[in-house]
Parts: C-alpha cells; structure tokens; sequence
C-alpha cells in the first residue's frame, strides 16, 4: 500500500465520527418490471465523516495539523471505526479462536488475517490489513501459537506467517483473534473552516475515504 503513514487519526475525535461501508450495486429494471442487480465491487469500501468527533477548537487544531501531516489526499492512515475495530462480538474479549483465517495444507506458512460478516446466506470475508499488533492472537486447531516463536506478523499488511516447525499441518484450522484499523485517507485536499460557524456550534466537514489495496 503506497504512500502510507502507520499512524492513528486521533481516537478521542474518531470515537465520536460518523460512517460505514458503502458497496457499488448496478440495478436494471427490465420492461417486465423484474430486476436484475449486479455487484461491481466484491469488497465495500468505506466512509467517514470526521467532523462530527470536532467539538472543541483544540480538536479543530489538532485534525487541521494531521491533516496537513498527511498532505491532504496524499497519504494515508489508520482509523479506528468505533463500531468495528474487533474480531470478536460486541462487547466480547478478543479470543485467538474469533475467525478462521485458513486451513493448513502443511506447506503454507503465509496466512492473511480477515473478519467474516454473515453466516448461511452469503458470508463475507473482508481481508484486514491493519490489525493491532500486539492484540493479534493465533491459534491452530485451537491451540494458541505464541507470537516471536511460533508465527511473526506484519502489522502494515494483516499477514501471519509461521516459523519453520510450527507450519500447520494438512487439514489443521487456522484461526485468529485481533483488534484492527481501517485504512483510509482524506477524500479532499481542501479542509474548509469557519470559525463563526463552528463557534455557532455548527459541525465541519471532513470527509474520509477507505484505501482499498
């Protein structure tokens, strides 16, 4: 992932913000008045307003300066979605057994972290690239690996790799538990405040935008 900065938007301010995935559906209504729908994007993509987090003008200051940091739409960063940061349910501790990342074919070492959403319909897998490193827990066939020994991360792409002699074996369940970020960037180059307004108490904008890989 290009152009890339491995630091966290302000939590205080981003706990308080507003968004979520957006997917891209065509919809064509046929003359029978029957539909027919297609997905063009197999991952959402997300979207967040950070202005609803700015309340006071320390706030302000500090999304201003983060936001010339990151020159604008130039670089990205990481963004704690309050709703979703966590492998685990709502609420629940994360477990090294929260999701199946893989099945051992006992060659593979490499194994990419990811969240399923769903569970009979039409589950979907949504890859995570940016967990939180020292959250991420792993375990095979339920027995948890430790980090540094039996496997290593890399934090800045969401992958797990296992060192030699802890390779799962064939048909071993692979499964982890993490905290994770969500890649995203400034959707604009142009940061517009006015301070009489939001004196006023009214809320600026400032939009974000998930990097998809």
């Amino acid at each position: 992932m290009a152009a890339f900065h491995e630091v966290l938007f302000p939590l205080d301010i981003a706990l308080f913000s507003a968004g979520g995935p957006q997917r891209r559906t065509d919809v064509v209504a046929l003359g029978s008045g029957a539909e027919e729908r297609n997905a063009r994007w197999a991952h959402s993509r997300r979207r967040y307003d950070a202005g609803y987090g700015v309340k006071t003008f320390d706030a302000l200051s500090q999304v201003v300066a983060f936001f010339e940091e990151r020159r604008g739409r130039l670089y990205g960063f990481r963004w704690r979605d309050r709703l979703d940061h966590s492998s685990a349910a709502p609420d629940a501790a994360v477990s090294p057994t929260d999701q199946t990342i893989g099945t051992g074919d006992g060659t593979s070492a490499v194994f990419q972290l990811g969240k399923t959403y769903g569970s009979f319909y039409s589950p979907y897998r949504r890859p995570i690239a940016k967990p939180v490193s020292d959250s991420v827990r792993v375990a095979v066939d339920g027995m948890e690996a430790a980090q540094g020994s039996a496997f290593t991360l890399d934090a800045t792409a969401g992958t797990v790799t296992f060192q030699a002699g802890h390779i799962p074996a064939n048909g071993a369940d692979v499964t982890a538990g993490f905290l994770f970020d969500v890649p995203v960037r400034f959707d604009t180059d142009y940061l517009e405040v006015d301070l009489s307004a939001f004196a006023a108490g009214a809320i600026p904008k400032i939009p974000l935008v998930e990097i998809r890989p």
